[in-house]
Order: C-alpha cells, then sequence, then structure tokens
C-alpha cells in the first residue's frame, strides 16, 4: 500500500508504532521497522542523549530499515537537554522524529537542517494547523479513544479524522483506538493516509515489558479505562486499577482543589513498576479504549502482516460488494 506517509518516511506499510515511556525500546521498534512498518524509540526514558545514542545503535544492530526517535517537549521547569538528545538523533542517523507535548517549533531549525521529517502528535485541528505552520511534515491526529493524553475537547475520531482531512494540506495518520485491517481501512475512509497504534504494539511478543502488561491489555474490555487529572487540564486514559482507584477517590475528595501533589504517589515513578516489574495494581498507566479489540499477543510481523490483509480483503471484497461490481 502506498500512501504519502509511507513515501515521507520510506516505509512498506502505513503503519507507525507510537512512542510510549518504557515501551520503545530498540527491541520494538526495530520488530515494526522490520516488519514494514515505522518503529519508534522514545527518547525521554533514555535518562540521558548519550543513553539515547547507544539506544539508537542497539536498533540499528536489529534493523537496516527506518525508525524514528519519539521527543515529547514537557511543560517543566527543569527541561531535558533537548538540542542534544536531537544532537544525539542526528548523529545516529535517524530521519524521522515523533514529537509530542507542547510545541516543537523552537527546535525545528536544528531538525529540519539535518534532513529530519517530522510528525507531530495533535489532539485538535487548531493544533494541527499550527504544527503545520511551523513545518511539520505530518500530524499524528488523536482521537479522543486514545490512551495517554487525550487533550481536553474531548472529539472521537469519526468527527476528529475528516475534520483534519477538511483543514490540512500535509498528510497525517489516525491514532487512538487503531488495532487492525478494519481501523486501517476507516483511516484512510476517513481521510487519514495511514495508522499510529501505541497500546496495540504493547501486546506483541517483542514488545520488552512484563508479560502481566501485555495480559492484562487481553484482558481488558472497551469499559475498562479511565481518565484521571481532568481538573488539573492535564487529563490522560489509563487501565482501571487499584491506584487509579485512588487517584479517582483522591480527585473526589480534593475536588476543585485538588493540585498534583495530591496524586504524586500514584502517577510518578509508576512505569518501571507496571512495564518492568509487572506490578499491575501500583498506578495509572496509559492504555487506549482500543484494548477491548485486542485479543492475543503475536509478534509485529505476524501483526502487521495480518492488519495489510485484512485491509487488502476489505478494500477488495467487503467494500466492493457494496458497490454491486
Amino acid at each position: 500500500m502506498k500512501t504519502r506517509i509511507t513515501e515521507l518516511f520510506g516505509i512498506e506499510h502505513p503503519i507507525i508504532q507510537g512512542g510510549m515511556h518504557f515501551v520503545g525500546f530498540a527491541e520494538l521498534a526495530a520488530a515494526v521497522s522490520n516488519a514494514g512498518g515505522l518503529g519508534i524509540i522514545t527518547g525521554l526514558t533514555q535518562k540521558t542523549p548519550e543513553l539515547l545514542a547507544k539506544e539508537i545503535a542497539r536498533c540499528r544492530e536489529m534493523t537496516d530499515k527506518p525508525f524514528g526517535v519519539n521527543l515529547t517537549f514537557l511543560p517543566t521547569f527543569s527541561a531535558p537537554p533537548y538540542p542534544e538528545y536531537i544532537q544525539a538523533i542526528i548523529e545516529g542517523g535517524v530521519k524521522a522524529v515523533e514529537t509530542a507535548g507542547r510545541s516543537p517549533e523552537k527546535y525545528m531549525p536544528q531538525m529540519k537542517a539535518a534532513g529530519i521529517k517530522v510528525i507531530h502528535k495533535c489532539t485538535s485541528v487548531r493544533h494541527s494547523l499550527k504544527a503545520e505552520s511551523i513545518g511539520c511534515d505530518a500530524i499524528s491526529v488523536d482521537g479522543f479513544e486514545c490512551g495517554g493524553h487525550p487533550g481536553e475537547d474531548d472529539i472521537p475520531n469519526f468527527i476528529l479524522l475528516p475534520r483534519a482531512a477538511e483543514e490540512l494540506k500535509i498528510p497525517f495518520v489516525a491514532s487512538g483506538g487503531m488495532a487492525d485491517g478494519r481501523s486501517l481501512v476507516a483511516a484512510l475512509a476517513l481521510g487519514a493516509e495511514g495508522m499510529n497504534m501505541g497500546t496495540r504494539f504493547i501486546a506483541t511478543k517483542e514488545a520488552p515489558v512484563h508479560e502481566n502488561v501485555k495480559q492484562a491489555i487481553v484482558k481488558a474490555s472497551e469499559l475498562d479505562t479511565r481518565l484521571i487529572m481532568r481538573s488539573l487540564r492535564n487529563t490522560e486514559r489509563v487501565l482501571m486499577n487499584e491506584g487509579v482507584k485512588r487517584i479517582m477517590e483522591i480527585e473526589r475528595a480534593k475536588g476543585a482543589a485538588l493540585t498534583i501533589d495530591d496524586i504524586h504517589d500514584q502517577v510518578a515513578g509508576i512505569y518501571p513498576k507496571v512495564m518492568l516489574e509487572g506490578d499491575m495494581e501500583s498506578g495509572a498507566w496509559s492504555c487506549g479504549m482500543v484494548a477491548g479489540l485486542i485479543h492475543d499477543v503475536p509478534t509485529c510481523k505476524e501483526l502487521i502482516d495480518r492488519i495489510m490483509r485484512e485491509a487488502d480483503e476489505l478494500i477488495t471484497q467487503r467494500l466492493r460488494a457494496f458497490n454491486g461490481r
């Protein structure tokens, strides 16, 4: 399948593995890229630019296909040394960067001068247009269904994707609720030129996370996620567990007076406990509603091959049959 996304990133299939904290290591990125998608290393999971450089080198040993790095620009007083992280990406020969969080505008000249293609994650049309205006090459449009931070507008992809298609000139991929061939064909019909998957790629054999995490996703239904930190305007979709119940109890008790300090212990430092140690009740970790569509733990190649096979069958058989031809 050829779209502007496959052409832009030099990949076989229009499928991107989004950056995920303590998930996007070299093993997963390489497996996705080897299967024809675009694998992504999560930059800030590596605590220093030097460690990121080593992770990029590890990925190079596992694949000769294109892969990218995610950089999330955080609203913190002590920001990570982003120029040094970008320099590690440049020196590692990586030509694709997925940006998220705050606007990457400040860092665009450094990336563009190195010939890097930038895809920015946006949860609204207005943010997508801003990203287009500052020179981003593509957008990952995140609907309300997505795991992690869905923004504050609460617009699901059935509305958000065609709205993006009406406004954007650059290509975009659909993110949030993406799991299979049906997702891909629907995304294409709504104007996207590919899809980004996060939660679905956690439940793969190559994902370097604890088996408990994969099984929790397989067992979960579309009803098992919750939205936390709404009153802080830092909404996050997470999988329900005992730690999340504690957060919700604190949020109810504190009401409008809630501060991030009130829930610090349930959200800070949780990812290593969950992803590496398999402590599924320790606190909040991002998971999409798409968990309801995830029923197995295949290899990345099995998953991507299946998606493309399903998409082809939908386009050439089911949809064509409706046309009476």
